[in-house]
């Protein structure tokens, strides 16, 4: 039976152990060539640290008798590098580093954890090591000193990798404690113990006994800050060969689906459904504005194969407890002066968000500045990983999209949980599970025109749309238990507004597929107030021309897209084409086409 790493970041282990691995080990040569000193970074549970794991293993001296065993199926034991097994290899991890207390407390907690890591090296090379390492309990620079000149005694060059380098600053930054200037001033100032510490990290690689560096993060945020301490690191996360050194590759993915329906004893038909649903649901991710093919988010993947495994059956929910903390960032980018609208643009698509450059330089005092212009909002989401790039535009421009049906439902439920109150939210969830039942909208019209419209103030009102219904509508009828939610959803050179699949495990309910194609009215266009449209019956609404001509169009464009829907899925769909028409934010008109 197959065996899944599902939160297993130790290399050793999975090896050893035979877990499922995909051999990424084809990198550390490119990783080798790309530079001494290197900074690479990926939104958080991708895969991080199970790179830093895996080259530990293959630098680490004291691992060369083993390196056969660790790598000898693998593409790099095929064909190593002259340099395997020939460092002492030293680890720092600064997820272990409480961003609890003020600046001093978060100093203390990361000393003391440094010299930790110094007594563990010391133990674990004291066979190797020619002097003892003085460990100074007060100052662990002075430890860190100790330790490399008990390095230089030694054949051998130090390779020193740092995961998660930020944690503890992004974590600070965007949690739930008050952010004071005088804080992170004191954190990241010239005479800051982290700033010693990287000006330490820079002057030891100058004959000192470090030789190479490898640091992961998720964005530049502190290395901007701690730049003039250490600003010899090369950025390598944006470079078309490092695309996949995390995440999983969709023939990675089939493969191994294939296995396991062959285990389960089911069809491979069965396969090519999971693949469907983990490409809808996980897939997306681009790091490179040129490749052409999209990255798994290796923790999601993982998590679904393993249910897939145990329960023979596709996991009920999609999102994994383990990214859940992600709508604390997107919380804290919704915030933001212009973050609203940019997630508003994010979930319509139309016209995409795009930038000439990622910002890849800001610091603490740009995180806490009040205005935030849209390259800042933009790149921080896709440092996040709740955008990714998708190519460029026809100026030239970096293009972002929302990765994945995962991402999205990051921003629709914070949409929701901003607009709407929790008794709201609870009666629009029962709305919506009688609408997946009998296809009826009206009482869902009914609450978006008694409730969910008076969250709009008059500023709305100018920059109102079509999109601006449809993401309205998809707050409230999302639902990735029951079904694949699409916006945009392309059908030949056309795109659906909202396109609801139901997933082929979830066919056995009494539930319906639907497609709803929205269009916007604005009051100057009918020429008529909000009071007026209010008082006035639905049919004389039904009967304003520019209604009729709007719902004609809608439903030309539906039956286009029920042509194409059903070559693609056949007798399996239980479809619903439905017009919806918003007159201003006062009234809505819909009709279901064909009935």
């Amino acid at each position: 039976m197959i065996k899944f790493p599902y939160g297993i970041s130790n290399y050793y282990r999975i090896v050893t152990e035979n877990y499922f691995y995909v051999d990424r080990s084809n990198h550390i040569r490119l990783i080798e060539e790309a530079g001494d000193q290197l900074l690479f970074l990926r939104p958080r549970r991708f895969g991080k640290s199970l790179v830093l794991s895996m080259l530990e293993n293959y630098y680490d001296v004291a691992k060369a008798d083993d390196f056969d065993k660790l790598f000898g199926n693998l593409a790099i034991g095929k064909n190593p590098t002259p340099i395997h097994n020939k460092y002492l290899v030293m680890k720092w991890d600064f997820s272990n580093i409480s961003p609890e207390g003020d600046s001093k407390q978060i100093e203390k907690t990361l000393s003391d954890y440094l010299n930790e890591r110094f007594q563990d090296f010391a133990n674990y090379y004291q066979s190797i090591l020619k002097i003892s390492i003085s460990i100074n309990p007060s100052n662990p620079i002075a430890s860190f000193l100790s330790l490399l000149r008990a390095v230089r005694t030694t054949a051998y060059k130090l390779y020193l990798l740092i995961d998660e380098y930020d944690n503890f600053a992004n974590e600070v930054m965007m949690g739930k404690q008050k952010i004071s200037n005088s804080r992170y001033d004191a954190l990241t100032s010239a005479e800051s113990f982290l700033k010693t510490l990287f000006k330490s990290v820079k002057s030891a690689t100058s004959g000192q006994g470090l030789e190479r560096v490898f640091i992961t993060g998720v964005s530049p945020v502190l290395m901007t800050d701690i730049t003039s301490s250490y600003n010899v690191a090369k950025d390598i996360y944006l470079r078309s060969e490092f695309n996949d050194l995390c995440g999983f590759r969709e023939s990675e993915l089939a493969s191994i689906l294939h296995k396991i329906a062959k285990e389960c004893d089911l069809t491979s038909t069965k396969a090519e459904q999971a693949l469907t649903l983990m490409k809808d649901f996980y897939d997306g991710y681009c790091f490179n504005y040129r490749k052409t093919e999209d990255i798994y988010n290796p923790t999601l993947a993982l998590y679904f194969l393993d249910n897939f495994q145990q329960e023979c059956q596709f996991p009920r929910k999609m999102l994994d407890n383990n990214l859940a903390m992600d709508r604390g960032k997107l919380s804290y980018v919704s915030s933001l002066l212009n973050g609203e609208s940019v997630i508003f643009q994010a979930l319509n698509e139309n016209p995409p968000l795009s930038l000439f450059e990622l910002a890849d330089r800001f610091g603490v005092q740009d995180m806490l500045s009040a205005n935030k212009d849209t390259q800042f909002i933009v790149s921080l989401l896709y440092y996040l990983g709740i955008l990714t790039l998708n190519g460029e535009t026809e100026v030239g421009e970096l293009r972002f999209k929302i990765p994945n049906l995962v991402a999205r439902k990051l921003y629709v439920e914070r949409l929701f949980e901003m607009h709407l109150t929790k008794s709201e939210r609870e009666q629009t969830g029962k709305l919506a599970q009688q609408f997946f039942q009998t296809g009826d909208l009206q009482a869902i019209c009914d609450f978006m025109e008694q409730h969910y419209f008076k969250v709009f103030d008059n500023r709305d009102y100018k920059l109102a749309n079509e999109l601006t219904i449809k993401t309205a509508f998809l707050t409230i009828l999302f639902n990735d238990v029951l079904y694949v939610m699409d916006s945009e959803f392309s059908t030949g050179r056309r795109y659906v507004d909202l396109s609801m699949i139901i997933r082929p495990e979830r066919r056995k309910f009494p539930i319906f597929d639907f497609i709803l194609e929205f269009k916007y009215i604005s009051l100057s266009e009918v020429n008529l107030s909000g009071e007026e449209l209010k008082d006035m019956s639905i049919d004389k609404l039904n009967n304003l021309a520019l209604v009729k001509k709007n719902t004609a169009d809608a439903k030309k464009q539906l039956l286009s897209y029920n042509a194409s829907l059903q070559n693609k899925y056949g007798d399996e769909l239980k479809l619903k084409l439905i017009s919806v028409v918003a007159v201003g934010f006062d009234r809505l008109v819909w009709e279901i086409v064909g009935e």
